[in-house]
């Protein structure tokens, strides 16, 4: 049995990823500042400057003007307040693999994605086109959670604005990780969240494409802060940590790429090997990120197989209290019951290549020594 002394290699940083040490130094600077940014005496003033200094370099990064970055407590706020705040008298359209935060903010129309998860333009145009429809809001993943899978946003962006639909796009999983503004994006809102790129837990962004945007009305009404759009007295610690991070992962994003993207391809190669498949893997997917699929082996078995062995992986989102249940993203891409058998690898900024190799030898034992199971996986 493992315990807290035990070896242990993280590899689910799509859930959240290592904290980096430039955003602990941000946050340790932050959390001794006595001051409420919203307070007009010197303390405050200096609390406001720090919270401003975090709200252009985050802007910077993602290409909006500061007055259209809103801080929010994470990714979920973040899409949830994009969505509502832009929804009147239009319909929904959600991609079929969106997180949960983005299925369930509102009623929606699901827009279906091909057998590579990638989402179908055809079937997008069809729904936008319907005669006397109102005009859509249409939600979209940059990157998706589980499999990595990256949507060519700049075309769906044209297909949507030519039917004078807004887009939403949530880029929780890309941001840090592959390079893109606003603006490139052809976006009207995106959402980002600081832990997915090495900040704290806690601190999000709704990057707002335009002036247009800025009376969005509030989901938390308040003080007034982030220029009404969302009250209350603002995380500093973690939206500088957030801001640290953000700058040192955009920085570094070319070299972690490449290095990330070779280790991957090691472990699909393994994996493929021992009788695994990768979901999506035709497609352009995060270089961190790989979802393998072992036919008829309960991805509970896996991870707990793994996690026994001193490996840190998962069967999808982190947002479920724990429960593995059968992938909402590899069922609409027509996985079936097999859907319940995968389980999703996302390399660390801070995972070593002695680390990627105990990974291929534990999930190489482990494939080998799990007998698939007679009848239907649920």
């Amino acid at each position: 049995m493992s315990t807290a002394r035990d070896p242990f290699t993280y590899l689910d940083a799509n859930a959240t990823e290592p904290l980096r040490p430039q955003a602990l130094a941000a946050m340790t600077e932050a959390a001794q500042m006595a001051g409420n940014p919203s307070s007009v005496h010197r303390a405050g003033r200096a609390a406001r400057a720090m919270l401003e200094a975090a709200r252009e370099d985050v802007a910077m990064l993602f290409g909006v003007q500061p007055d259209n970055c809103v801080f929010t407590s994470g990714g979920t706020e973040a899409n949830v307040l994009a969505m509502t705040g832009q929804a009147g008298g239009r319909r929904i359209l959600v991609g079929a693999t969106e997180h949960d935060a983005v299925r369930q903010a509102l009623p929606a129309t699901t827009v279906p994605v091909t057998p590579d998860g990638v989402v179908d333009r055809i079937a997008l145009e069809r729904l936008l086109a319907v005669p006397d429809a109102a005009p859509a809001l249409v939600c979209i993943m940059l990157a998706n959670n589980e499999t990595g899978v990256i949507n060519p946003m700049r075309e769906i962006a044209n297909l949507c604005h030519a039917h004078g639909a807004l887009l939403h796009v949530d880029a929780v999983q890309a941001a840090g990780r592959i390079a893109f503004d606003v603006a490139g994006l052809g976006a009207d809102s995106v959402a980002v969240s600081g832990h997915k790129f090495g900040g704290p837990k806690g601190a999000g962004a709704l990057l707002l494409a335009g002036e247009r945007f800025c009376a969005i009305p509030p989901r938390l009404a308040g003080g007034g802060q982030e220029q009404g759009r969302r009250g209350g007295t603002p995380a500093l610690p973690a939206i500088t940590g957030m801001a640290a991070a953000a700058r040192v992962a955009v920085a570094d994003m070319a070299v972690q790429a490449a290095r990330l993207g070779a280790w991957r391809a090691r472990i699909e190669a393994a994996a493929v090997a021992a009788g695994a498949m990768v979901c999506g893997g035709a497609a352009a997917r995060l270089a961190n990120t790989t979802c393998l699929l072992l036919p008829g082996r309960r991805a509970q078995t896996q991870l707990i197989a793994l996690d026994i062995a001193g490996y840190g992986v998962s069967a999808g989102a982190a947002c479920s209290s724990g429960k593995v249940t059968r992938s909402h993203v590899l069922e609409a891409m027509g996985l079936g019951e097999d859907a319940g058998c995968a389980i999703r690898v996302s390399l660390p900024w801070s995972v070593t290549g002695a680390g990627v190799d105990g990974f291929i030898a534990a999930y190489t034992a482990m494939a080998r020594r799990l007998p698939a199971p007679r009848g239907v996986v649920a």
